[in-house]
């Protein structure tokens, strides 16, 4: 019998994909989901809302009543950077202004953060990066969701946590924002057009320490988090290892039967805007998913974590000590994936 019931915010994402699938195996949690466009599945309850509008979102809320974990994954879009801070922080705001009157026996909000709280997008930064480093001049997002979450839980019966992921690898096919699905689409058009793999970043990158994290362990690390940690605190998440480019891009053109090339950098949005007629004829010579191009990958976001020419890692060992003992090695999860890939049909 489900002792706990999870609200998983922006269910359709890479992190909220494997989260949903995760929380719905174990015995002692009942799910909902919060989308746009949210559709149940079995035992998942979904709510449709979309949590910009504070009204439509109270309105909704009403039927979470029985929640007591929030996993909160949502995420919208905006050209700048400072352009991010309204519509996220609203969002937040509109779900916990639904959900805390409903919902008396919450017991804990968790915010998915990442290393940008770091400054890792705007250039090199202190590695390893901790929880406690100071934060980047504002407006930054994800500190604005955090000093919300503390200023309304102060008094309150339930605890929040943040999870910093590094870069994260997932199973979720037409969320474009997902690494290892770019690499996958842009090894198997390379593979199509008779070319070697070639690293599309700089020379300089291709020799820089980089981190990833695992979906799978981000969804055990998020549960724990929850549930068995001290409340109130922010976490580093990683797989436990850390990896190079030149080391690992050899053995991912290796997985797909290729050669690799030396690094160039090659702009994917520009390279790509021409790949469609490609991808459409390759799609249906082996009868693969019909995926359509556009919701492959999302090529700038490809760009720019292929771009850094500085170390992007940080110090995980708050989690490791605090009881989370769970690894992933980070080449064996990419295998993985582009195995789960090529099963369900997404690349020949």
């Amino acid at each position: 019998m489900p002792q706990k019931t999870a609200l998983i915010v922006g269910a359709t994402g890479v992190i909220g994909t494997e989260l949903t699938r995760y929380l719905a195996t174990r015995d002692d949690w009942r799910v909902m989901v919060v989308s746009r466009h949210a559709r149940g599945d079995g035992d998942v309850k979904a709510i449709a809302v979309d949590l910009l509008d504070a009204g439509a979102s109270r309105k909704a809320l009403v039927t979470a009543d029985q929640v007591t974990h929030v996993f909160y994954a949502a995420y919208q879009d905006s050209d700048s950077w400072s352009g991010l801070v309204g519509p996220n922080v609203s969002m937040l705001a509109h779900l916990l202004d639904g959900l805390l009157p409903v919902a008396h026996d919450l017991r804990h909000v968790s915010i998915m953060q990442g290393y940008k709280v770091y400054g890792a997008h705007l250039g090199p930064f202190r590695t390893p990066a901790r929880e406690d480093d100071p934060p980047v001049m504002p407006p930054e997002f994800m500190t604005s969701q955090q000093r919300l979450l503390e200023q309304r839980s102060l008094g309150a019966p339930w605890t929040w946590s943040a999870l910093r992921p590094a870069v994260v690898g997932g199973a979720a096919i037409g969320n474009p924002l997902n690494l290892a699905m770019a690499i996958a689409v842009y090894a198997s058009l390379s593979k199509e057009l008779g070319l070697p793999l070639r690293f599309p970043g700089s020379p300089e990158a291709y020799g820089r320490l980089i981190e990833f994290t695992d979906a799978g362990l981000l969804a055990k690390a998020a549960e724990w988090a929850a549930t068995q940690a001290p409340g109130g605190h922010a976490w580093n998440i990683g797989n436990g290892d850390l990896v190079r480019w030149c080391d690992l891009w050899p053995r991912i053109a290796a997985w797909f039967d290729m050669d690799h090339a030396p690094p160039m950098r090659v702009p994917l949005v520009d390279v790509m805007g021409d790949k469609e007629l490609v991808w459409d004829a390759m799609r249906q010579r082996h009868q693969l998913h019909p995926l359509a191009f556009a919701k492959v990958s999302a090529w700038p976001f490809a760009d720019f974590v292929f771009s850094w020419t500085w170390d992007m890692f940080g110090d995980t060992s708050k989690a490791r000590r605090a009881g989370f003992g769970v690894y992933e090695e980070t080449a064996a999860m990419m295998f993985r994936l582009f195995a789960d890939f090529r099963e369900r049909g997404v690349i020949p």
